[in-house]
Formats: structure tokens, C-alpha cells, sequence
């Protein structure tokens, strides 16, 4: 990621909401079928790189991407929580001392980041005065050696391929959509733009790597590349170092790591949760319109609920879309004059699915009136549903004996009528002609 990506400064790794999506899949067809899949994954994200899929990040709004990094914030507070129940007091004290030397040490000196002083004082404390507490070693036993590449062993089939490709296409989609929001939170952070579609594509190809070498596919990871950014990470290098020095740290300073303290990890999770939650989105509720704080709230909600990021930011996009749909049919507006014999219908505004029902009801169908005009000029067509609605309108005024004329279209609504309506198709009009 480090020499692909097109977001600097980003980690990415192995993160939950890809693991979430891979439970079933391990269990049901076990380890080689999930390395087969992470390949997959690789290959669908090269795809939507090359596809410009990355762009559709346009169509996040501000109040999804506030949503999205609250839930974050809430979701690693929540997961430091077991690490602070049901323990012993030193445990609270090294939390403690591991936040007073995040936020202090900084006003000694800004070059040395103060998570990693943290760390390092944190263990030396507990080893120096023989703490009984929960190490990093505790959690698990740590490879003592590098990963071995190997392909999926798996049979080249379409049977697999049945089987992995629901897996692949949904770890796709969640790693692109958490990674494209990591990406917009870190372009907001350091004040600069990222190719979104090179990240796609960098993604893909370091999830078809990894799965070569027995990993799982992986995205972006926020409270990782937020600790960086806070730290000075700007550039690649940091991207680099990051994956270096734990390679390191786990091959040569295993023993060492393993005596890390719970507590120095707790700290500075905590310290991301709070640097991570938006605090002026809570004053912002009372000032922003309802429908923005409703669509933040919703994907805060979504994301506690099912634990899957993903899933409260398609939530947030949903109801923010259909937000904008019902605001924008809104300034679709319709009169109507009669004048010698002929009455005139002025439509102003867009027409779509969201506010054809609002434009229908504006037709007196059943008025006897010789020639009925209905004025477009300042109005577009924007969907089949709505070239419906106007050929039910010109068809039923028709019915009832009057002459209908449509002007004023503009070249991409006359486009769409000379294509799907029919009030004026030769077949159409061979019928109502004849009687029929």
C-alpha cells in the first residue's frame, strides 16, 4: 500500500468488518477457501479502480462521513471496555498515566510521538515493578517466523468459484467503502487530496498478495491511520515504516512486545476514540437541520447495532438520497391559464420518480377544453417515470377529444421522450385515430 496506494499516510491491515464477513465462509469450507476468496476480492477491487468506483465517494455526504467516524469513535471505546472490567487497580493507574503522557508529553516535545512514550514507559513500569497485569503475550501466541507464500488449495472449479464469489464480491464492497471514508477522514485531516481509484486498485493488489501469503484481505484501517497522522505521518514513508517496524517488533522483539501492557494499549485507543469523535457534531444537532442530523444519528445507530460500518454508511447514503429526492421535488411546481378555448399548463422544475405524483395531480383530465398546451421550457425530464407520467397526461386529454401540444424541451428531455414515451408513436396514434 505503502508504493501503490493513492492515499498517503494510510495503514491498512486485516480489520473487523472484513473478518465479520468471513466467519461463515471459514467455517463451513474452512482456511484455503478464505484465501481463495481473498484473491477473488483483490481481483473485483483492481476492477472498480479501473472502473473510477472510487469517484462515487462524491455521493457520500458530510453528515454520513460524521456519522461514520462517531460510530468508529463509540466502537473502539466500547472495545477497550473489557480490558477495564474486572481488574485490579494497577490496571486503572496505567491507563491513567498512559493518557496524562498523551496529552502532556507533547508540551515537551512534539517529535517523538507520545503513544509510542506511552508504550514504552507503561512497559517499563510494569516491569520494573512486577505488575500483574493482562500483556500482550497474554493474547495470544506471536509467529516467530515469515510468512510462506502458497496458493489456495483449492480445486480450480466453478463449484468454488459458486462458493466464494458472494464471499469475495462483499468483502470487496466493505473494504472499498471503509477504505474510501478512511481516505476522505485523512484528506480532512491533513488538508489533502487522494486518488481514490488508485487506492482501489492499490488495495486489490496488496489483498492478492497477501492472500499468497496466507492473510486474510484487509482495508484501510482508521484508528491506525489516525494515530499516524497525529503522530506526523504524511507520507509514504510512514505507510512503509508502519508495516516494517511490526514486522520487526514481531520477529526480532517478540519477547519484549509480549511484555507490553494492556493498559499502554487501552490508553492510547482511548486517546484515538476521543481524538476520532466529531464533539462539534453534538452542538451541531440543535443548528443543522433535522433531515442532516437524522441521517448522522441513523448511521451512528446502524453501526452500533450490527457492529459493520458498512452497513450504517450505506444507511446514512440511503436516507440521505431519498432526503434529497423529497427536497428537490419539492420546487417542482405546475400552473395553468386558459385562454380562447385553450388551456396552458407551465411546468417549472424537475420531474422525476420522487415528484411525479405531485406533477399528475396538477391535470385537469377531465375539463372540456379544445387544445391543451403543456409548457416544459423551464422544467426537465429526468427518468422513465417521468415520461410515464407525461404520456398518461397527453393520452387521457387526448381520451377526452383535445388537442395536446408539448413544447419548450430541452434537448436531454426531448431525448428521453422521442425514446420511451408513446402518446406519439405511429402506433399510438394509428389507434387513436381508428376509434380504438
Amino acid at each position: 500500500m505503502a508504493f501503490f496506494g493513492g492515499r498517503p499516510a494510510m495503514i491498512s491491515s486485516s480489520t473487523g468488518a472484513m473478518a465479520l464477513l468471513m466467519l461463515t465462509l471459514v467455517k463451513d469450507h474452512g482456511l484455503q477457501y478464505l484465501l481463495a476468496a481473498s484473491v477473488l476480492t483483490g481481483v473485483f477491487q483492481i476492477l472498480a479502480g479501473y472502473l473510477q468506483l472510487g469517484s462515487l465517494m462524491r455521493y457520500v455526504s458530510r453528515s454520513v462521513v460524521t456519522g461514520f467516524v462517531n460510530a468508529l469513535a463509540i466502537l473502539i471505546f466500547m472495545a477497550q471496555l473489557p480490558e477495564l472490567t474486572h481488574v485490579s487497580w494497577h490496571v486503572y493507574a496505567l491507563t491513567a498515566t498512559g493518557l496524562g503522557i498523551i496529552y502532556l508529553f507533547p508540551y515537551l516535545n512534539k517529535t517523538i510521538p507520545s503513544p509510542l512514550v506511552c508504550i514504552i514507559v507503561l512497559t517499563a513500569i510494569s516491569l520494573w515493578l512486577h505488575l500483574d497485569v493482562r500483556t500482550v503475550g497474554d493474547m495470544g501466541k506471536l509467529p516467530d517466523s515469515l510468512p510462506q507464500f502458497l496458493l489456495p488449495d483449492v480445486p480450480l472449479t466453478l463449484h468454488t468459484l459458486i462458493i466464494i464469489l458472494p464471499y469475495s464480491a462483499g468483502l470487496a464492497v466493505v473494504g472499498l467503502l471503509e477504505s474510501m471514508m478512511t481516505a476522505t477522514i485523512v484528506d480532512d485531516m491533513t488538508d489533502t487530496g487522494s486518488d481514490k481509484n488508485r487506492e482501489c486498485k492499490a488495495q486489490g493488489i496488496a489483498n492478492m498478495c497477501t492472500a499468497l501469503i496466507g492473510g486474510m484481505a484487509g482495508c484501510a484501517m482508521i484508528g491506525q491511520s489516525v494515530i499516524n497522522v497525529k503522530s506526523g505521518g504524511r507520507g509514504r514513508l510512514s505507510t512503509l515504516t508502519a508495516g516494517v517496524v511490526l514486522l520487526c517488533l514481531i520477529l526480532f522483539l517478540r519477547p519484549w512486545v509480549s511484555q507490553i501492557p494492556m493498559a499502554a494499549l487501552v490508553a492510547v485507543m482511548i486517546m484515538v476514540s476521543i481524538g476520532t469523535f466529531s464533539w462539534r457534531s453534538i452542538a451541531n444537532l440543535r443548528t443543522y437541520p433535522l433531515s442532516t442530523s437524522v441521517v448522522m444519528l441513523a448511521t451512528v445507530a446502524v453501526v452500533l447495532a450490527t457492529h459493520n460500518l458498512a452497513f450504517g454508511v450505506l444507511t446514512g447514503v440511503l436516507i440521505a438520497s431519498l432526503n434529497f429526492a423529497t427536497k428537490v421535488a419539492r420546487f417542482m411546481a405546475v400552473t395553468s391559464t386558459q385562454q380562447d378555448g385553450t388551456r396552458t399548463y407551465v411546468v417549472t422544475g424537475q420531474v422525476f420518480f420522487a415528484s411525479v405524483d405531485r406533477f399528475s395531480r396538477q391535470f385537469d383530465l377531465r375539463e372540456a377544453v379544445e387544445h391543451v398546451v403543456i409548457d416544459v421550457t423551464h422544467a426537465h425530464f429526468w427518468d422513465i417515470t417521468a415520461v410515464s407520467a407525461l404520456d398518461r397526461i397527453v393520452i387521457k386529454l387526448r381520451g377526452a377529444g383535445a388537442r395536446v401540444e408539448v413544447s419548450g424541451m430541452n434537448d436531454a428531455t426531448r431525448t428521453l421522450v422521442d425514446r420511451f414515451a408513446v402518446h406519439d408513436k405511429p402506433a399510438h396514434r394509428h389507434k387513436r385515430l381508428s376509434g380504438h
